[in-house]
């Protein structure tokens, strides 16, 4: 068994490897942690080095991963890449799910039956509330993928991302998911991060390390301590939270990742619950 197995299994490490699939979306939503948008820069991994990293993710003894962008389904070759990944590994897949056109919908039926996830962001049960902040259309879009989806066998979660939500717009968001088929412990609410776009709409709650979980995340650019890591501001790229440059092998980063972890002093767990 790997050191880095051994990390995971005794819960030093998670388990998870994320990957960056590309920084590019169809949407410009307000507090995007990468300053997302049709005309940036793509910095796609490939299909080819997802590929390689998870099967050295599976290696190494890490026991899922995570697929997020930018808008990954941007990506011709995401949906069969997805299913060889997760041959290897359980798999999660984050998207705006505005991009499921009928042909999308077609091939997302290679999803049903494998331990794959497609995570939706859905911000609110009110339509104009979710559309303020992620784009005109947004909440119908989104509903119809979720629908159509669950009615294929593929299974969904939901992301909530917001500054605060009480009581009453929870349960009505709840009664929305649950209506759709997707049940509560495939539903995540989480904070918005004051990084990225977020910091010039004035939204957010600020991060350190110590608030991240330390999930190895590989991008074009390099591996970072935490999805949430590899933000951009100003059009520049964050590297607050740059573990390395070096993503090839995977053991480089992941073994500086552990030593870091290690490193930590007793009682410096994570403080936010950002998932």
């Amino acid at each position: 068994m790997s050191e880095i197995a051994e990390a995971v299994g005794d819960g030093v490490l998670p388990g998870r490897v994320w990957l960056y699939a590309n920084y590019h979306c169809n949407l410009t939503c307000t507090y995007c942690l990468t300053e997302s948008a049709p005309k940036v820069a793509k910095r796609e991994l490939g299909a080819q080095r997802m590929l390689e990293v998870a099967a050295q993710a599976r290696a190494l003894g890490f026991t899922s991963l995570g697929v997020t962008g930018g808008e990954p389904f941007l990506l011709s070759y995401l949906t069969e890449t997805i299913i060889e990944m997760a041959e290897m590994l359980p798999i999660v897949v984050l998207t705006n799910g505005t991009l499921f056109t009928r042909a999308r919908l077609e091939e997302a039926r290679g999803l049903t039956g494998a331990p794959v996830a497609i995570q939706i962001s859905l911000d609110s049960a009110d339509p104009v509330a979710n559309d303020t902040m992620r784009g005109p259309e947004n909440f119908r879009r989104v509903v119809a993928a979720i629908d159509a989806l669950v009615a294929r066998g593929v299974r969904v979660r939901i992301a909530t991302t917001a500054e605060h939500i009480d009581e009453h717009e929870l349960e009505r968001l709840c009664q929305l998911h649950r209506g759709l088929g997707v049940a509560d412990e495939d539903h995540i609410v989480r904070p918005i991060l004051r990084r990225g776009r977020a910091i010039d709409s004035g939204l957010g709650v600020d991060t350190d390390l110590i608030d991240l979980p330390p999930e190895l995340t590989i991008t074009a650019d390099g591996a970072y301590w935490s999805p949430f890591g590899p933000t951009v501001h100003g059009g520049r790229l964050d590297t607050d939270l740059l573990v390395s440059r070096t993503t090839s092998p995977l053991d480089k980063p992941a073994n500086i990742l552990l030593r870091l972890v290690q490193g930590r002093a007793r009682g410096d767990d994570a403080k936010l619950d950002i998932r």
